[in-house]
C-alpha cells in the first residue's frame, strides 16, 4: 500500500479521478480525518471536505503501482 495526497477542487477534477482510477483493479480508499471513502464512488468522494487536500491509499504494488502513479501525477499535491 502506498499514501499519496490529492488535491479534488473541482467538479470537473473529481469526475476525471473517478474516471482514471476506475480503470484499475485495485482498491484505493480517501481518507480525511476518521472518513474512509472508496475512491471510486463519486458520492462518497463529494461528501469530503475537498477544499484541502486528501490522503488516497492505493492497494497496489510493483509495476502496477508505478502505472498507477503516473496516471494520478496530476492530481498529486
Amino acid at each position: 500500500m502506498k499514501t499519496i495526497k490529492v488535491s479534488l477542487n473541482s467538479i470537473d477534477k473529481v469526475k476525471t479521478f473517478v474516471n482514471d482510477i476506475n480503470r484499475f483493479d485495485f482498491d484505493f480508499d480517501l481518507v480525511s480525518g476518521r472518513y474512509v471513502i472508496d475512491a471510486k464512488s463519486i458520492m462518497g468522494i463529494f461528501s469530503l471536505d475537498l477544499s484541502k487536500p486528501i490522503d488516497l491509499n492505493i492497494h497496489a504494488e510493483g509495476d502496477s503501482l508505478q502505472e498507477v502513479l503516473k496516471t494520478l501525477e496530476q492530481y498529486e499535491v
